[in-house]
């Protein structure tokens, strides 16, 4: 079974010398690939572009260090989604829950790798681009800090949002890639601060917040000290509507021009939040923008180079495929504020397979102060390789 992960095969191999050597990629299709046309989930979008000239950073980066891309990988329209469910294409099968949403808008690339059909998944989060597939799909997945890895080649959401991420099965192998894609000192010291958000896990439902209740008791073990607290005072709902004006205005500046040249053809939901985001005012950008540096000034004094912030990767498991009504536009919504906070602030988050509800996976998120990236990746590997921490997690 293929899963309908992959548009396009692929084989694209360089050097036989690296970190990476013989590991298997697949490449969301939004980034440039040299002689392809990036798709970006919409056949308008393909039918008005041109090939690449080169490849974009990232996938430089990655084939010297050894790795064999093997396709590229479905996604939701323009990357304006967090299901996965493609109006054009279809939807990427959930290994993990074939009957639920795999998560966008990198479903397809978390597919291929909760289906073991390769090592590493390339995305992008913008919103929870990658963070939410790879709650729902059970493996790793990263979004770093803002600017940490390089976005040259990549078809823009909103800029000042936009993230390259990656998902696997293996921490090992997700630090491997930070290794590779991030340019930090890598740390190897500890975490000693454990902060738990009360106002964001309140956010998940009951299932998903007594099940992560008896992983937080496990993890507290391993800090010297835990603070529970409200993270956003401001209100998460604030903390939202910051994040989703300023997006969406970028959304709009981005492709506007292109959407009234060209009349694509979008899947419903995706078409009515590209006709929201025509509607934003420039004065309430700029309220917005003020409201996000209180925000991140404040939280700052918070979340310091020694803390993480442990929390749901999203409010419960994967909704059913094909859902509507009021319970799934509930769970979106809480999903959204959930998922805006790292946007928001810049920080990077890891979403760790640990968590299961009836047999069906969810995500436990550690975000961290910007550039503590790979300090972070090495606080997963160490837990996923202390059999003793491991089993505490519930991994």
């Amino acid at each position: 079974m293929d899963f309908n992960a992959f548009n396009r095969s692929l084989n694209i191999h360089r050097s036989n010398q690296g970190r990476l050597k013989g590991v298997t990629v697949a490449i969301k299709d939004v980034f440039s690939i040299k002689g392809l046309i990036a798709g970006a989930g919409n056949p308008d979008w393909e039918r008005t572009h041109e090939p690449a000239q080169k490849n974009a950073e990232v996938v430089e980066q990655l084939l010297e260090e050894g790795v064999t891309i093997t396709g590229t990988t479905h996604t939701d329209e323009l990357m304006f989604s967090l299901n996965g469910e493609n109006y054009h294409y279809g939807t990427p099968v959930n290994p993990t829950a074939q009957e639920r949403v795999p998560g966008g808008s990198s479903s397809g690339s978390a597919v291929a790798v909760s289906a073991g059909l390769v090592d590493v998944g390339i995305g992008t989060d913008t919103g929870g681009s990658v963070r939410i597939p790879s709650s729902y799909c059970g493996i790793y997945g990263f979004r770093p800090t803002h600017g940490a890895v390089s976005t040259e080649g990549l078809i823009p959401l909103a800029s000042q949002f936009d993230t390259v991420g990656w998902m696997t099965k293996s921490s090992e192998l997700l630090y491997d890639v930070g290794l590779t894609l991030i340019n930090q000192p890598d740390y190897k010291t500890s975490f000693t601060k454990l902060i738990v958000p009360e106002d964001i896990v309140s956010l998940a439902n009951d299932e998903c917040t007594e099940t992560f209740t008896k992983h937080l008791d496990g993890m507290k073990g391993n800090f010297d000290k835990v603070i529970t607290t409200t993270l956003a005072t401001e209100g998460i709902e604030t903390w939202f509507n910051t994040f989703r004006t300023l997006q969406g205005y970028e959304v709009w500046q981005t492709h506007g021009d292109w959407i009234k040249e060209t009349n694509p053809k979008f899947g419903p939901d995706i078409e009515d939040r590209f006709n929201w985001a025509s509607t934003i005012k420039e004065e309430d950008v700029e309220k917005a923008r003020l409201k996000r540096a209180q925000i991140q000034n404040r939280v700052q004094e918070l979340i310091d180079q020694d803390s993480i912030v442990l929390m749901p990767t999203a409010p419960g498991v994967a909704p059913y495929l094909n859902g509507r009504g009021e319970v799934l536009e509930n769970q979106r919504k809480r999903m959204l504020l959930m998922t805006c906070i790292s946007g928001l602030l810049g920080y990077p988050q890891l979403s760790l397979p640990v968590m299961h509800i009836n047999g069906i996976p969810v995500g436990i998120s550690m975000i961290a102060a910007k550039n503590q990236d790979l300090k972070l990746l090495h606080l997963a590997n160490e837990l996923a390789s202390d059999k003793k921490k491991l089993s505490v997690l519930g991994g």
